[in-house]
């Protein structure tokens, strides 16, 4: 974490950010008539999306809620590896980290050969090693909310969701002015009143009901639910002995249940099977009550006690995987002649069960996508038509999710082969019910996302051998540094912050990086004096929208700092302070071990290599050092960049 830059702040805590502006604003009585960006819907993914456009206070952005004040109880709790990562961009991982369950091992439960009882057929690693440095936790998602508040509520913009407040109409003018959106007040002292704002852009993160989707014309289409279950928060006392593991337990003829323990050491969540549905049947016609789930529950339990002494939350969904066709407001047979202005991202276009965790992760990974690519676009550095790759990318992955889904919520619900008096044609063996939880492992962590070559992600693998552990179109996976100036350990990867920044990461051949001659400092003269200058706005920092790091080789001890490229040591801020935290070692720390990330990422030692990071972390390419990257470099970002026209080359002095 860097502050102090253009002078000292105090001792304060630095993530609560100086406000930048005369008087902070008043989110809840009234709108603005203008904004940037309106977000509609204060679940995960339009927190995420408001906590990023938060950081940037020359864009007004407003969140709008239905809701009266923040959500105090949370349907959804897992929280993937790769989310964590996330969390740790926007700078509060320890925090989910120190008060979330953590998921270290799964189990699987299933039928004696009398089908009498239950016996436990598995154990597995929840996730495997070296996936992430992160684990697979459980946190509520109300005190997520209130994480992704704080993030809000500390950044320059003081930014907060405007409650009780709903979307009426939408009407989105063909000659490309702003979106126009009618408001319904919904709080006592304003109900019937109306509230209209113009949006540059509309994001609608309003949930399965979406109604910025219907404005749109947008269908879901897919499975109907068929199948329906309970969930239920709960203090229980049980002689069942993996109650504090994730388990999955497969009864003979009573349903199954997934037990997910919860934060605080004593909660556990049940998901429970219900009855099938009949076509067309909804699950509101059951009129089932908690105490239905906990006689549910026992009976799958059994021969175990299993007394619930109270009941936190409980609820019953139907299952169906269902998903709109695209993301934005630009049909396919449209998009060469316009950029889309309105977008729909979470449960507003895809929507699935809860067994594997995964609704919340893609949603906040939708938006994730999205923001920085906004901001990039309203900050007048990227072109419009940079906004087309939201849905390009996202539906994609939704799909994937669907066909995932599907078959995981299958396997939930096929009775147990092997079991007396079962002969279901869709039975399964307990064995390929784990076997599949085990390969679909790196999917369920957030982790398998790879996005497809386009304008952000190079189609030319010609490279790849360089850099193999950092495969194009997948996360940039992070590993820990020696940082050159101070001999701090670092992960490489907390360095890149959700600030719509791009990253190009260098990764030193054997050469001394020091010398003018080498792969690497020629590599750094043309990103200074060519490629960054022609993409950073006039008086910006030289790093504010490419921000170049450096890995080398060499031991800490045998590099002169002072001697490194200039791009590498920049001045920066009003003052022309140098920034001493660009560059790194691959070498042992103290006390802190060997991050090794040449071997763990398959780095050539000989030829080195250049990365190119998307601000959502995700690799764009992967080149060589020096000449030969160049033109390459120049193409990619020219794709989808704004030339800038600074006319001074230089890094910040004064």
């Amino acid at each position: 974490m860097q502050f102090h830059l253009n002078g000292f702040k105090g001792s304060s805590d630095p993530l609560k950010l100086q406000f930048e502006g005369e008087q902070e604003p008043d989110f809840q009585s009234s709108l603005p008539e203008e904004v940037d960006v309106l977000i509609i819907g204060a679940g995960p993914a339009g927190q995420l999306l408001g906590a990023q456009l938060a950081r940037f206070p020359n864009i007004t952005t407003r969140i709008i809620e239905s809701k009266s004040a923040r959500l105090e109880q949370g349907q959804a709790d897992g929280l993937q590896c790769r989310t964590l990562e996330i969390f740790e961009a926007f700078g509060f991982s320890e925090r989910v980290l120190k008060e979330a369950y953590w998921v270290n091992e799964t189990t699987f439960w299933s039928p004696t050969e009398d089908g009498k009882g239950l016996r436990r057929t598995g154990r597995i690693r929840d996730t495997e090693e070296g996936l992430s440095e992160f684990p697979h936790v459980i946190l509520n998602q109300a005190r997520l909310h209130d994480l992704w508040l704080d993030a809000m509520k500390w950044s320059p913009t003081r930014l907060e969701p405007s409650y009780s407040r709903t979307m009426q109409d939408m009407t989105i003018p063909k000659d490309g002015g702003p979106v126009e959106v009618i408001i319904d007040r919904l709080d006592e002292a304003h109900k019937g009143e109306t509230e209209r704002i113009k949006a540059k852009y509309v994001i609608g993160c309003d949930g399965a009901r979406s109604g910025v989707r219907r404005a749109l014309g947008l269908e879901m289409k897919g499975d109907f639910a068929n199948q329906a279950w309970g969930v239920m928060d709960a203090l229980v006392v049980t002689d069942f002995p993996d109650l504090r593991l994730k388990t999955a337990i497969h009864s003979a003829s009573e349903g199954s249940i997934l037990i997910i323990p919860r934060e605080g050491g004593y909660l556990a969540r049940f998901y429970i099977e219900l009855d099938k549905l009949k076509q067309d049947e909804r699950i509101a016609s059951k009129k089932v009550t908690a105490e239905v789930l906990i006689d549910r529950a026992q009976r799958i339990f059994s021969p175990f006690k299993f007394e619930v002494r109270h009941i936190a939350y409980w609820s019953v969904y139907e299952v169906g995987q269902r998903l709109t066709d695209h993301f934005d407001d630009v049909p396919k047979a449209e998009r060469e002649q316009r950029s889309p202005r309105v977008f729909i991202a979470g449960d507003a276009c895809h929507t699935h069960s809860a067994k594997a965790g995964q609704g919340m992760n893609v949603s906040m990974n939708d938006t994730y996508n999205l923001g920085w690519k906004l901001a990039a676009v309203l900050h007048g550095l990227a072109d419009p038509k940079l906004l087309h790759t939201y849905t390009e990318e996202r539906q994609d992955i939704a799909q994937l999710l669907i066909d995932f889904d599907r078959e995981i919520a299958r396997l939930f619900a096929a009775k147990p082969k092997g079991t007396a008096g079962v002969d279901d044609k869709d039975a399964i063996d307990p064995a390929v019910f784990q076997d599949y939880f085990t390969r679909q492992g790196r999917f369920m962590a957030g982790v398998e996302t790879r996005y497809k070559p386009g304008m952000l992600t190079s189609g030319d693998t010609s490279y790849q051998h360089l850099a193999k552990g950092y495969q194009i179109g997948m996360r940039f996976q992070s590993v820990q540094v020696l940082r050159l100036a101070d001999a701090k350990p670092v992960h490489l990867g907390h360095v890149m912050d959700a600030d719509g920044r791009w990253r190009i990461v260098l990764f030193g051949d054997r050469s001394d990086p020091t010398s003018p001659s080498s792969p690497i400092a020629k590599t750094c003269d043309f990103l200074f004096k060519h490629l960054l200058p022609q993409y950073t706005p006039p008086q910006a920092d030289i790093d504010s929208v490419i921000d170049v790091r450096a890995v080398f080789q060499q031991a800490r001890k045998d590099i002169s700092i002072s001697e490194l490229p200039e791009i590498l040591l920049p001045h920066k801020g009003k003052f022309g302070i140098q920034d001493y935290e660009k560059a790194f070692t691959d070498e042992e720390s103290y006390g802190f071990g060997f991050g090794e990330i040449y071997n763990k990422r398959e780095i050539d030692r000989e030829e080195g290599a250049l990365v190119v990071v998307r601000p959502d972390q995700y690799v764009s390419a992967v080149l060589p050092l020096g000449e030969a990257a160049h033109g390459v470099l120049e193409g990619f970002f020219d794709g989808f960049m704004k030339p800038q026209h600074r006319t001074k080359r230089t890094n910040g002095q004064h």
